[in-house]
């Protein structure tokens, strides 16, 4: 079982793109704070990114990049240009760049060339992402055309920039399930070469130990571990793994397993129709009353009313 595989399918994570950016002699666009992961890719040209509070990144063309916070960014030409709102979904004001585009491209800048060419969109997952995978990520993952292993990342924005400049039938739909592809592309080459990142999953799959005990707690997550039976799957120490899991995970692996399994109890709240008790059952807890504490110990609300208040905040359905 992959665990990174079982947390971006619970997250639900749904690729959108938005239109690309043509850009000429001296520019800059503003964005306010994404409300998902945002990503953006330089095709031609060179530009610069400022988000707020990070340090500025020169971006070539074949790179790309990663926004994993809500926070507003510039992209820009030169550091000293002053820049315009840019936002493609609602423009801000009478300058948004976005405001119209010409076969899913935008143009700025005071040039009549387009020396600098992006594609971007967005990654929306559920509103348990900060808690299960963003929180342990920088702000900016910055990924250099010449980076190790990126091969197939630069052959998938090859093939996105293709589906969206083409328009061709079902275009928008191949480009989507394309950007999904490079996401788990930019998370992969992330693990590889960062190794500063926070305590959390990721860094756990770093460890061979730690992600053959992550493996087994996801492959079975009703099953009634222990650190003993974890460690002799793992073939090492109990106290090894402990302290292994500990370090890299940021917490014991039966914590883990504890808030694995609430996730998972709440995506049934959340789907389908099942007792308390089913659910209690299907994710490992031997009583309803176990589950119930648990579940409100992690989330503050009871399964029940976690229930209730999902659907109500979806409305009917049909």
């Amino acid at each position: 079982m992959d665990p990174l595989e079982d947390v971006l399918a619970l997250l639900g994570l749904r690729s959108h793109l938005s239109a690309g950016l043509r850009a000429g002699g001296r520019w800059a666009v503003r964005f306010r704070a994404p409300t998902g992961v945002k990503f953006n890719a330089v095709r031609r040209g060179t530009c610069l990114l400022q988000v707020e509070g990070a340090d500025p990144v020169t971006l070539r063309a074949g790179d790309c990049y990663l926004l994993t916070k809500p926070l507003p960014f510039v992209l820009r030409s030169e550091p000293a240009a002053v820049p315009v709102d840019g936002e493609d979904a609602v423009p801000v004001d009478a300058e948004a760049v976005y405001a119209t585009t010409e076969r899913g491209l935008a143009r700025t800048g005071d040039g009549d060339g387009d020396e600098v060419l992006l594609i971007g969109g967005s990654f929306a997952l559920s509103e348990r992402s900060p808690a299960l995978l963003l929180n342990e990520l920088p702000p900016v993952i910055h990924v250099p055309a010449d980076s190790s292993h990126a091969e197939t990342l630069q052959w998938a924005l090859a093939q996105i920039s293709e589906e969206l400049l083409n328009g061709q039938m079902g275009s928008s739909l191949v480009a989507e399930q394309l950007a999904t592809v490079m996401f788990v592309h930019i998370l992969r080459l992330h693990l590889a070469r960062d190794t500063s990142s926070a305590a959390g999953l990721l860094t756990g799959l770093r460890d061979p130990v730690v992600a053959t005990a992550l493996a087994c707690l996801h492959e079975r997550p009703e099953r009634p571990w222990t650190v003993a039976d974890l460690a002799r799957s793992c073939v090492v120490s109990r106290s090894t793994l402990a302290a292994r899991f500990k370090e890299l995970v940021g917490q014991s692996p039966i914590d883990y397993l504890g808030r694995w399994r609430v996730e998972l109890a709440g995506r049934r709240l959340r789907q389908d129709d099942g007792t308390i008790a089913a659910v209690a059952r299907a994710v490992g807890y031997g009583s309803e009353s176990a589950f119930s504490t648990a579940f409100k110990r992690a989330t503050g609300v009871a399964p029940r009313d976690y229930r209730s208040r999902y659907r109500a905040a979806a409305g009917p359905v049909g």
